[in-house]
């Protein structure tokens, strides 16, 4: 009996298929989240990303953006 090996990016995208069509995409992400560190430095991007910024000036910007986000409730008749 001969075994063949296959690559292991054919294995994973093998695997990601089965586990899209058996339990959907979204926790087949969720799943595959758990095995990966990322990339960069999250201390060094936070950091950039929010310099010179006071936390409830952090609180203002994610409220605008959530107003934006949401819908218009305010609809007369």
């Amino acid at each position: 009996m001969e075994i063949q090996i296959r690559p292991l990016a054919e294995i994973t995208q093998r695997a990601i298929r089965v586990l899209c069509r058996e339990i959907g995409a979204a926790d087949t992400m969720r799943f595959v989240g758990q095995f990966t560190s990322g990339l960069g430095n999250y201390t060094e991007e936070r950091d950039a990303l929010f310099e010179g910024m006071e936390l409830e000036d952090i609180i203002s910007a994610i409220k605008r953006k959530s107003d934006k986000a949401a819908p218009n409730t305010n609809i007369q008749d």
